[in-house]
């Protein structure tokens, strides 16, 4: 039975899936579990011929994964410009998310945003669609598709590609869950760290030294876990060179 048009799609997505399962620890997952979404997403997508993946955040469009470097440069356009699909999707979100430019070189696509129209035909990209997905902290999680023809986006695309939007937000979405996980048991380590040191140097208990933490961060207005990474630093340094004597 031959292969349904997104067979290799939903191939790509699963493998991506899986990546994304099998280390969520590891400093690379994210990076390259968005940019095994996108390059299945291109390739399978008919007429889409390069695409990224973007935050935006407060007026800034940041590239996390680029089929070429074109890509990348129309996304720092964007920032620099305060023009652009991936802002227009976070200042006038459509109710899917998606933004559709069907003809670059010509209006309405061409007056919307003057620049980057521009700037994306002289690149030899005529059509683009571009998804918008909310995650959190971090902004607004964008793919961007192009295509060098005008027209190149229907209804079945807009579907595919925001079905991968969202496993791109999912993907860093969860990264950033790990990374703060990862901070506060780290941070939590540090203060163990701390209070031990604290109790050693001073003959106190448990208690007492994690109050000594405690005032010291807020009379230096200093978070709890830079001034437990103080008094170990601290520490180290003083048995790596402790002080002369005679």
């Amino acid at each position: 039975m031959p292969a349904g048009p997104y067979e290799h799609l939903v191939t790509g997505l699963r493998a991506a899936a899986q990546h994304y399962m099998s280390d969520p620890a590891s400093d690379s997952f994210a990076a390259e579990g968005i940019a095994q979404i996108l390059e299945t997403t291109v390739k399978t997508t008919p007429g889409v011929a390069v695409g990224g993946i973007s935050v935006t955040t407060k007026g800034t469009v940041t590239a996390r994964a680029v089929t070429g470097e074109d890509v990348r440069a129309l996304y720092d356009l964007q920032t620099e410009a305060q023009q652009g699909p991936c802002l227009t999707a976070v200042e006038h979100p459509s109710p899917d998310g998606i933004v559709v430019a069907h003809d670059l070189a010509s209006a309405p696509d061409a007056d919307r945003w003057p620049i980057f129209a521009r700037a994306a035909v002289d690149h030899g990209y005529r059509s683009l669609l571009s998804t918008d997905l909310a995650v959190n902290s971090m902004g607004r999680v964008g793919m961007t598709l192009y295509a060098h023809a005008a027209g190149a986006f229907d209804d079945a695309t807009r579907t595919v590609a925001g079905l991968s939007a969202v496993q791109a937000a999912l993907v860093l979405d969860g990264a950033e869950r790990t990374a703060h996980l990862q901070r506060a048991l780290h941070g939590r380590d540090l203060i163990g760290q701390a209070k031990g040191i604290l109790m050693e140097r001073h003959g106190i208990d448990a208690d007492e030294a994690f109050q000594m933490l405690v005032s010291a961060s807020q009379d230096t207005n200093v978070r709890l876990p830079a001034v437990a990474r103080f008094v170990t630093d601290e520490a180290t340094a003083a048995r790596r060179d402790p002080p002369r004597t005679g």
